[in-house]
């Protein structure tokens, strides 16, 4: 089979610069979700036939299996075919699919060429019976149902446009036809186009069409403007959700979680409402996501709980850890089984050993700190000297008191105590306490402003 996705138009009703097919849906290009849908065939070739944006798309989505072919101009959806190849007769089927359908199950496609295989026929479609067939090809049949053609609705009279039945603008020829049906296509339409469609009507007066029905309309909802960008979207999510829910994970507002990208579960993960998904994330179980958490190419170990609105960016999060709520863990961070990062503190590629806690208003980065050891509220390590980073080394079972500032690089030994306050710029001996202030006193004769104001006035 050789696939051929039509991915040329520029999609003026996206208002947008950026070529259709790459809005995304899900976090990814729609015709990338086209592509997986078609890979699920094996086919023996794919050809995306681009234009709009042409180096863009090649950009985003070349990849070993797909040959990108160029329609220097837009003249249709036959001559779009027809720039991907003249002659198909090698491939014993040819399918052709849209670049902004992103929702068509490849499960959907394998029933169909299934039927294909088994039925006497020269060319099948993808037809559907959505609740406004507006914008859509309508499907034409004798009074023995059989399939005629297919007319546009440019070209459709008002009785034709009152068929509820639509061509979903996918369909599959045999090879060995399809190369003189293209020759035989004319421009004579409302249009001024070759229109692929009209190939079902020479495919009718041969050995007929075989017709298969969509059940749900929203699986082969076309994109032509935002508005069905955004029902595309929201028809993805829930069909995320469903899945996600299948696999054991309670979601306690489906509608209102979002996945852009892949999220890997195992059972009796909770997520709270608001939380979003992007990248990979992997989910271990009994994991708790609370409310408004952003989680991005992260893992959250088994029984590990995220307070609300935090967020998690290329992290791991270990066996019944616990972070935020406010909490912000960014790149190569690692928290240990049972570590606990509280509300309002970053880390940034540092590692939390078993138990170690940095429970508020702390920056931890560029930094090792051991099993048990405690971070007290406040402490900053200071890893950056406005060149290059430096490593800060806390070692087991230290206690960081509060407001303390650790200048990298610097070691603190293991059970070693920090006092309140302090700036170490040197290391610290294990079991000791070290602290580093500015001796304190006070004036007795000192007055506020005000009151010497005061007493000049007087």
């Amino acid at each position: 089979m050789t696939v051929v996705i039509l991915a040329a138009g520029q999609g003026t009703r996206m208002r947008s610069d950026l070529p259709k097919v790459l809005h995304e849906v899900g976090g990814r290009p729609m015709v990338e979700h086209v592509l997986e849908a078609t890979r699920s065939l094996s086919p023996s070739a794919i050809r995306l036939v681009v234009g709009h944006g042409a180096e863009r798309v090649r950009e985003r989505v070349e990849a070993p299996d797909v040959t990108l072919v160029e329609q220097p101009e837009q003249r249709g959806t036959g001559h779009a075919v027809q720039c991907a190849g003249s002659d198909f007769s090698d491939a014993d089927w040819v399918l052709v699919l849209n670049g902004d359908v992103p929702l068509l199950r490849g499960s959907t496609l394998a029933q169909w060429t299934e039927a294909l295989e088994a039925a006497d026929h020269d060319l099948g479609i993808l037809t559907t019976h959505p609740e406004d067939p507006t914008g859509y090809g309508r499907i034409l049949r004798d009074d023995r149902g059989r399939v005629t053609g297919i007319r546009e609705e440019k070209d459709a009279g008002p009785e034709e446009r009152s068929i509820g039945e639509v061509f979903t603008g996918t369909l599959a020829v045999r090879g060995e036809r399809l190369g003189p049906w293209l020759e035989a296509l004319t421009a004579d339409n409302a249009q001024g186009e070759y229109y692929l469609t009209d190939v079902v009507g020479m495919a009718a007066g041969a050995r007929g069409v075989l017709a298969h029905r969509v059940a749900d309309p929203g699986e082969v909802q076309g994109v032509n403007n935002r508005s069905h960008l955004a029902i595309v979207e929201h028809s993805y999510q829930r069909r995320i959700a469903e899945a996600l829910m299948a696999e054991g994970v309670t979601l306690r507002a489906p509608e209102r979680t979002v996945v852009y990208g892949q999220v890997v579960p195992a059972p009796d993960v909770v997520v709270d409402p608001d939380c979003q998904f992007e990248g990979e994330v992997v989910l271990e179980a009994g994991a708790h996501i609370g409310p408004g958490c952003v989680l991005r190419n992260c893992r959250i170990g088994a029984g590990a709980r995220l307070e609300a609105y935090s967020h998690v960016d290329g992290a791991a999060v270990g066996p019944g850890a616990s972070v935020g709520p406010f909490a912000r863990l960014r790149p190569d961070t690692i928290l240990e089984q049972g570590s606990k990062v509280g509300n309002f503190v970053e880390v940034k590629k540092a590692r939390l050993g078993a138990g170690a806690k940095a429970n508020h208003l702390s920056y931890v980065g560029d930094a090792e700190v051991g099993a048990g050891a405690n971070l007290g509220a406040g402490t900053i390590t200071c890893n950056y000297d406005g060149y290059r980073k430096h490593r800060t080394v806390i070692g087991p079972g230290a206690f960081i008191g509060s407001a303390v500032q650790l200048v990298a690089p610097v070691t603190v030994g293991e059970a070693a105590t920090i006092g309140a306050g302090s700036t170490i710029t040197k290391d610290a001996p294990e079991g000791a306490l070290t602290l580093s202030r500015a001796k304190q006193f006070t004036r007795h004769d000192w007055k506020r402003p005000e009151e010497r104001a005061k007493e000049e006035q007087e």
